[in-house]
């Protein structure tokens, strides 16, 4: 009896173990997702609307700088540009690293 006990232990400790893992890994798919969905929307505000604006374009290699040190590399251009994209479009609520990866895809 306490052998049947001992596999209908174990059975429900496996049971309850790939239940946990699989609650976390959607968890952090949605994280993920959601993370994503955010920062493609900043790109596409940030590439279509300063596609040709002077400012942003001539801190894309001090962007590049940003985003390659995770933000350890900060220039007077980049902080400029920043700057000017929280200006001219405040509805964005983006982090420095998002705008610099955005202005990166322009």
């Amino acid at each position: 009896m306490s052998r049947l006990r001992l596999l209908s232990a174990a059975a429900l400790f496996a049971v309850a173990a790939n239940a946990g893992a699989t609650s976390f890994i959607v968890t952090t798919d949605a994280v993920v997702n959601a993370l994503k969905a955010t920062s493609d929307a900043t790109t596409d505000v940030v590439s279509s609307s300063f596609k040709d604006d002077k400012i942003v374009l001539a801190a894309r290699d001090d962007a590049a700088s940003f985003v390659a040190s995770e933000g350890s590399i900060r220039s007077v251009k980049l902080e400029s540009a920043l700057d000017h994209i929280r200006h001219q479009a405040p509805q964005l609520n983006a982090s420095d690293a998002q705008l610099a990866q955005a202005i990166l895809t322009i």
